[in-house]
């Protein structure tokens, strides 16, 4: 081998604090805080971060430790995420939507050092410490005129931390395959599974999304992860914002329609990141004042599938462009995104609805295959459907303390199962049929949940909608389908089953719909089918 003459320096997370402090001085990280908007630029986000590096090592973190987070998305959580992974520390941020036990299972089983929480969380963390490690120490994510009265031994004040901390530091340099975070998958089986990113990854996957995402993710754009920073890593934000020099806003702990708008409207958004369910109440009042805000221009919405209606209404009423995205925790976690190309403007509103409605193309360093039933390698013919396999730089190759997930592993050629079934198109379009778990099996047949529920989605007077398996006496499983009604709205089961005999087959029509106040959603926003069959499992269908 001719080996090449360039340097080989490591690629290292706090790297992308620093060109962003160099390149994007005053560039806005915008945040909603007990406190009202707080605001600053890169560069004096860098100059608090080096403070509280600084600080960490005072408290006695040491390299490869665990730092955990249970805070919402913020600019001192923003911080954190320099701050630890920048001195050789892990960054393990806890999702709070989790049960109260898989809370105590992963801080104990990260073993962590700190826990730096936001005041909405005091009661929780209060509740919960008792079955945390006895050596674990706390910090309350505020100034010291908002410190919480608190049950909580020796607990410090964040900003009282920070400012301890000398301000000058030169980065270690690390070894690039060093650990900088540490998220758990909260899996529908099982205990949550740790998924453990270095900072060669990161930095990559960072680099990766710049180009599938250069329309919302460039200099001068304004961005709201609405998507949590405890969160597969608010799906990468954290780090590609800085290097595009794109506007960082951060919403707090407030996430539903009304407080979006009014964020999204004040700081003038131009691109908000979130799951299907945060649009849905986005566009409710949108509806309800007879506009988008200002400056909102595009929205990415990944971790389920977005419902056709959903991307049709955004796009013809309102002129937002819709990029639907998918992609899991253990690929850091964007796999792929929709983008049309100059081929595609012309094209009617139906035909463009149709392609983003598809999870997209991959994004470069992500490959993709379909394997079938006996572990052959399926074509990408938009026909023959199989498990989705993944493999890239940026992918887990296994999970934290050698731990095993359900389904979850690498094939012989070190290819990731993601228990998605999928087809891929011959131009490379990712259409995700279902989760393995979700496919209704009837009579020998597939039906996909998500199809139906897309129709459904589209059925007037349904707001939202969901579809699970049922057991049936001939057909083995038939779908039943879920309903939240709209407000003010009133739809039967036969008028749902009607609109829905135009699109689908009789045999993939649900064999009943049932009406609920709400659908129960998981820790990361998507709705719980877990939950919809403990509910339904005593449910009988008739014929």
């Amino acid at each position: 081998m001719l080996e090449g003459m360039m340097m080989n320096r490591p690629l290292l997370v706090s790297s992308i604090i620093d060109y962003a402090a160099d390149v994007h001085p005053g560039t806005d990280i915008v945040s909603v805080t007990e406190d009202g908007l707080h605001r600053y630029g890169y560069g004096d986000a860098r100059k608090r971060i080096l403070r509280l590096a600084n600080a960490l090592r005072d408290l006695g973190v040491k390299p490869g430790d665990r730092v955990a987070t249970l805070a919402w998305n913020g600019y001192r959580h923003f911080e954190l995420y320099y701050a630890i992974a920048g001195i050789g520390a892990v960054c393990h941020t806890i999702n709070p939507r989790l049960f109260a036990e898989q809370i105590t299972y992963i801080v104990n089983h990260a073993e962590d050092t700190l826990l730096f929480f936001d005041l909405t969380f005091t009661p929780l963390v209060e509740k919960l410490s008792p079955g945390f490690p006895k050596s674990l120490r706390y910090v309350a994510m505020t100034d010291r005129a908002h410190m919480p009265a608190s049950s909580l031994s020796g607990l410090l004040c964040y900003e009282e931390v920070l400012a301890s901390g000398a301000p000058d530091l030169t980065w270690p340099e690390l070894d690039e395959n060093a650990a900088c975070a540490l998220c758990y998958t909260s899996g529908t089986t099982g205990d949550p599974k740790g998924v453990l990113y270095s900072n060669r990854a990161t930095v990559l996957h960072a680099l990766f999304v710049l180009p599938a995402c250069a329309k919302a993710l460039q200099n001068g754009r304004r961005v709201l992860p609405v998507v949590p920073l405890f969160h597969a890593n608010a799906w990468g934000l954290p780090y590609t914002a800085p290097i595009a020099g794109a506007a960082l806003i951060f919403p707090g702990a407030k996430l539903d329609g009304e407080s979006l708008f009014a964020l999204m409207d004040s700081e003038r958004v131009t691109g908000g990141w979130g799951v299907p369910t945060v649009w849905l109440g986005l566009l409710a009042e949108m509806q309800k004042r007879g506009r988008k805000p200002n400056a909102l221009t595009d929205v990415l919405t990944g971790g389920s599938a977005a419902p056709l209606s959903l991307i049709e209404t955004f796009e013809r009423d309102y002129g937002i462009d819709i990029v639907h995205g998918w992609g899991m925790t253990e690929m850091s976690p964007v796999g792929t995104t929709t983008r049309l190309g100059p081929q595609d403007a012309g094209r009617p509103l139906a035909e463009r609805v149709d392609i983003k409605s598809r999870q997209g193309k991959r994004i470069f360093g992500v490959e993709l295959k379909l394997v079938g039933p006996d572990g052959e390698t399926l074509p990408h013919d938009g026909e023959a459907t199989g498990e989705l396999f993944v493999r890239g730089a940026a992918v887990v190759r296994g999970y934290y303390k050698g731990e095993q997930a359900e389904g979850r592993g690498l094939d012989a050629d070190g290819w990731f199962g993601t228990g998605d079934v999928a087809r891929i198109t011959p131009d490379g379009y990712l259409i995700v049929v279902d989760r393995t778990k979700d496919l209704i099996k009837s009579g020998g047949e597939w039906i996909s949940s998500i199809e139906l529920e897309n129709h459904a989605m589209g059925c007037q007077g349904v707001a939202h909608a969901a579809v699970i398996a049922v057991p049936h006496d001939r057909w083995g499983e038939r779908p039943l389908l879920v309903v939240v009604k709209g407000k003010d709205a009133d739809p039967c089961k036969d008028s749902i089953l009607a609109q829905l005999g135009d699109k689908l087959a009789k045999w993939q029509l649900p064999d009943d719909v049932v009406f609920v106040d709400e659908l129960p959603l998981t820790a990361t926003g998507k709705i719980s089918k877990l939950v919809l069959r403990a509910k339904f499992s005593d449910y009988k269908l008739s014929g």
